[in-house]
């Protein structure tokens, strides 16, 4: 009987733990790293070549939406392409349970506009045979899965269950029992190995509505009810919890917020997500004072963990679903409906004045530096790659209506694209050097059409380490595996120590790279997506079996649910 499974033999160990990186080789065995240092091949019954490679753990995503994606795509791509071996969803307070059957149409409804996840998609590719959350885990773990994944307990579907949607979604306090009901729902999600709970609070600063575009019930909860919740981690001494609010509202709300954040670290003693760090061009020192608070924080000794967008959250967009401006009224109500309903109302000439005096910058650029990337109506595509200022500056129009003529003689389908908010390179480096801060975001499974930043951990490799040097490869790996498995509570995996569990990334540093925005139809119900693929990943290993090899997908499915202990 040989000594190990598999020997990654002559690759540069960066372990996850900011040591000293190390040639070395590693030996697995049962799932697990067994040993590293100098090790015979002829003790392993597979060796892999890792020469002139790294060999780190798997990526740790904290920020995902694949809860109705899981169930169709195993590898919950982008991620999976991109060395992400464990993931978290039921973020934002969103997801499927506990959800009643007659309550299945309007739980998916929720996430078509506020994450913008195709329905029909949901509706063909979703299991359905859960009611409760541990049925619901029971689904996620038996279903086939190529990444571990852990699950929190969204808030959004526990208010619904216990005060009733209307009740809900006008934000009543909960009685004294109802109280009661919802930490008891808590406690059998976390018995089941929930890893805490998750809410949205972005009260009017809100760019993700429900579908009928009003906020979400978390947006309007009291806070009374996540005091109360704060507390069952703290009687648990377990968990930890996720929370999205506005990025930088006005003083007074922002003061509101930071007060909310602090109180639920300091009742439940756990780890508090803050989502989320990110620059913002038109308020270039938003994020340093986010870092200032959340370092404050820290000296206070409360566990609050900034979670920071690292991509170049650029996005491609038609009017057919745009949502993303729902922070502005004029801009919300004018791009709710059906297509048909769209068209009519961005065509309106009555509604333009409203529509040019109203501009988000919330999570793009404005108007003007927006591009039109494609449009098939003759008397607009010589427009193609040009900015919508340029196009309205040639046709003598404001840039609003030179958009949206292009859209509504397109019948909503031309293809803008708009920067993100993040588009200094300078705020690369104030993030990256912030040691506490969460690199990620990406989201991934949701915004399936307009954003693809489940591509995070290989652009931070590129142009955190690689190319600007902003950050060593240790420090790098620790904030993309060792310190998200931290707050997350994976105390098995994280690392690439003896003992922990085999999840590791092999990859060319020079070579890494990423590929195009592509649109692809791989979603049930024939509906489409955009992605971009990975390359530079030799192996990607989870629980020990090979998922990627030299980037293309195994076919296998050793993912586990990682329930919390």
């Amino acid at each position: 009987m040989t000594t190990y499974d598999t020997i990654i033999a002559g690759g540069m160990v960066v372990d996850g733990t900011r040591a000293q990186r190390l040639r070395a080789d590693v030996g697995i065995k049962d799932g697990q790293i067994a040993k590293i240092g100098r090790l015979r091949a002829s003790d392993a019954d597979e060796v892999l070549d890792a020469d002139g490679m790294i060999v780190a753990p798997g990526h740790i995503d904290l920020h995902t939406h694949y809860d109705a994606q899981l169930f169709w795509d195993p590898y919950c791509t982008l991620s999976g392409w991109h060395g992400v071996t464990s993931i978290v969803i039921g973020n934002c307070g969103f997801g499927f349970a506990p959800v009643a059957p007659e309550d299945r149409d309007r739980a998916m409804l929720t996430m078509t506009r506020t994450e913008a996840i195709p329905f029909d998609a949901m509706a063909e590719g979703m299991p359905w045979d859960w009611v409760t959350y541990p049925e619901f885990l029971d689904a996620v773990d038996r279903t086939p899965k190529a990444v571990n994944m852990r699950s929190f307990f969204p808030l959004n579907p526990a208010l619904n269950w216990v005060l009733g949607y209307e009740r809900a979604k006008a934000g009543e306090m909960p009685t004294d029992e109802e109280h009661a009901q919802l930490k008891a729902l808590l406690h059998e999600a976390m018995d089941v190995g929930a890893g805490g709970w998750s809410v949205q609070r972005l009260r009017d600063s809100n760019v993700q509505r429900d579908h009928d575009g009003n906020p979400m019930n978390t947006d309007v909860m009291p806070n009374e009810t996540l005091f109360q919740l704060a507390e069952v981690l703290a009687e648990r001494n377990q968990g930890f919890i996720q929370a999205t609010f506005a990025p930088d509202p006005a003083d007074e709300t922002r003061t509101e917020h930071r007060r909310t954040y602090e109180r639920l670290a300091d009742i439940s003693g756990r780890p508090v997500l803050f989502n989320v760090i990110t620059p913002n061009a038109q308020r270039p020192e938003q994020h340093l004072k986010q870092i200032e608070w959340v370092e404050s924080c820290r000296l206070r000794g409360l566990p609050i963990y900034g979670q920071a967008v690292t991509t170049d959250v650029g996005l491609a967009f038609t009017f057919e679903e745009w949502n993303l401006w729902d922070d502005m009224e004029a801009w919300r109500e004018a791009t709710l409906g059906t297509v048909e309903e769209r068209l009519y109302k961005l065509a309106d000439p009555a509604r333009r004045p409203v529509l040019r005096d109203s501009e988000s910058v919330a999570v793009t650029c404005p108007i003007a530096d927006i591009v039109l990337l494609e449009a098939s109506s003759p008397q607009y595509q010589r427009y193609a790659e040009t900015r919508v200022g340029d196009i309205a500056a040639d046709l003598g129009v404001h840039p609003v209506d030179a958009m949206l003529d292009i859209a509504v003689a397109d019948n909503l389908a031309a293809t803008f694209y708009a920067s993100g908010s993040f588009n200094n390179p300078d705020h690369l480096v104030d993030l990256l050097n912030y040691q506490w801060a969460l690199p990620g975001v990406s989201d991934g499974g949701a915004h399936t059409r307009f954003l693809t930043a489940g591509r995070w951990p290989t652009e931070l490799l590129i142009n955190g380490v690689r190319d600007r040097e902003i950050i060593s490869l240790e420090d790098a790996h620790w904030r993309m595996a060792g310190l998200p498995a931290q707050c997350a509570g994976f105390t098995d995996r994280g690392t690439l120590t003896p003992g922990q569990a085999a999840d590791v990334i092999v990859y060319d540093l020079d070579s890494l790279a990423i590929g195009p925005s592509e649109k692809v139809h791989d979603m049930p119900a024939g509906e489409w997506r955009r992605v971009q693929r990975a390359s530079g990943y030799q192996y990607v290993l989870v629980n020990g079996e090979i998922t990627i090899q030299e980037d293309k997908e195994t076919g296998t499915s050793p993912g586990r649910l990682l329930r919390e202990q």
